[in-house]
């Protein structure tokens, strides 16, 4: 039995002055993705990158949206598996502040801002 989560939530965390906002946020139709994505994007226009990953039902999927290729998105896909989490989307946004991390530095704290999201939000168990 997979979890889902009650409401969005949001955290962010600080790397190197780079900002990284997580959200995380139900999603019951792969169909209302596209929307929320650019919902998220206009919300945040200065924004570098939006990377995502999505579980609805049985379809998943995930996007670095320009980081280096499995640095960001795919990371965040494996999260949701490992925590059992359907039905949601994990966006993170990031404000570049200068300075570059490095691929590894990068996954580290996508992957991190991920956790700390998904560990705030409140899992019900999916009766499906």
């Amino acid at each position: 039995m997979a979890n889902i989560i009650e409401k969005e939530i949001v955290q962010q965390i600080e790397v190197m002055k780079s900002k990284f906002s997580a959200y995380l946020i139900p999603l019951n139709n792969e169909d209302d993705f596209k929307p929320l994505l650019a919902n998220l994007r206009k919300e945040h226009k200065k924004a570098r990158h939006i990377v995502y990953a999505y579980r609805v039902g049985m379809k998943s999927k995930s996007c670095d949206d320009g980081e280096p290729k499995g640095s960001a998105g795919h990371p965040l896909l494996e999260l949701l598996y490992k925590k059992d989490l359907t039905n949601v989307a994990l966006l993170v946004v990031r404000y570049f502040g200068g300075t570059k991390l490095g691929a590894g530095r990068l996954l580290r704290t996508y992957l991190q801002a991920g956790i700390n999201v998904v560990d705030n939000c409140t899992m019900i168990q999916n009766e499906r």
